[in-house]
């Protein structure tokens, strides 16, 4: 398994750099263009017109790879079409916006619908497979795991949901959710290997996938993924965590997502309740940093590094592990 691993990996991390100069000009003829917020860090400015939707770089990448594991591993098709749902809703919205130009895209309710049925659907599968289950280890408590009981469903929704905004508000400087999210998918690629889960497969491909992607994407970005790619990749992370019972997890492991969308509910709400003040200089709270000062690559840097640190902290407690 171990060498399926490490040729899917390189594989998909091939096709990335091979598809990216495909697809590139297919969105600029497309005019899929950024459209930059005035009111955001004045840096962010330079990055109008940049292609957006560029997750079909290593979401088509990791499709191809796929295809040829979906056979040996089952289990890995629920969360890749779990991922793609949620991709879709994503590329409905940004092509909404930057193809269409319809300034706001699918509006919050609509996105928040669609995402409750992607979701539902998922915990429907759920529960008419022998393979799946809504037990989760509780963290630092050794092998013990806790069911929802009656709750697990509308808990599973609430985690999928909660994980992909995250996942979406954490999309907003070069590089961040690509490198985010690639040290939590060495995270479950450890992880899995260690509980000898045959999913272990598709972090290895969203792995090579992402990192290939990231030539692209990084300080200077010549590409953003857009929804299109946040949503899928907040999708695959909390498909994975509920596949390896790590739901609980989340919070340590995906800290950064959490505190994405948290600044932005803690902004809005106290901006309500007092009338026009502000806790953050900007939310998500990426930007807060930036206009203090910090660089885009600072702030990638940082956020990485926490990740990776939060990845290695959660890998110590996980029981049950062996290599």
């Amino acid at each position: 398994m171990k060498s399926t691993i490490l040729i899917a990996s390189l594989a998909a991390f091939l096709l990335s750099i091979v598809l990216g100069p495909v697809i590139l000009p297919i969105l600029r003829r497309i005019k899929a263009g950024q459209t930059v917020r005035d009111d955001g860090p004045q840096t962010h400015l330079k990055k109008n017109g940049t292609p957006v939707m560029g997750a079909f770089i290593y979401l088509i990448s990791a499709a191809i790879v796929l295809a040829f594991c979906v056979k040996d591993y089952p289990d890995i098709l629920p969360i890749f079409l779990l991922t793609i749902a949620f991709g879709v809703i994503g590329f409905i919205d940004d092509f909404l916006k930057v193809v269409l130009k319809r300034a706001d895209g699918l509006r919050v309710w609509q996105k928040l619908v669609l995402q409750l049925i992607a979701a539902g659907a998922f915990c429907f599968y759920m529960t008419k497979s022998d393979s799946w289950s809504f037990d989760a280890f509780v963290p630092f408590m050794g092998d013990s795991t806790v069911n929802f009981g009656v709750l697990a469903i509308p808990v599973t929704i609430f985690i999928i949901v909660g994980t992909v905004n995250g996942s979406n508000f954490t999309d907003g400087v070069d590089g961040l959710e690509t490198t985010v999210t690639s040290a939590i998918m060495t995270f479950f690629l450890v992880t899995a290997i260690g509980l000898k889960s045959e999913v272990a497969v598709l972090p290895a491909i969203f792995l090579g996938a992402l990192l290939g992607f990231l030539m692209f994407n990084v300080n200077k970005a010549m590409v953003f993924m857009g929804d299109t790619g946040s949503l899928a990749l907040g999708a695959l992370v909390a498909g994975l965590a509920i596949k390896l019972h790590l739901q609980l997890y989340l919070p340590i492991f995906a800290l950064i997502y959490f505190v994405e969308v948290l600044s932005v509910i803690i902004q809005v709400t106290y901006f309500k309740l007092t009338h026009g003040k502000r806790i953050f200089r900007m939310t998500p709270i990426h930007h807060h940093f930036e206009l203090g000062g910090w660089t885009e690559a600072k702030v990638v840097a940082v956020f990485a590094t926490v990740t990776a640190v939060l990845c290695a902290v959660s890998l110590l407690f996980i029981p049950t592990i062996t290599f």
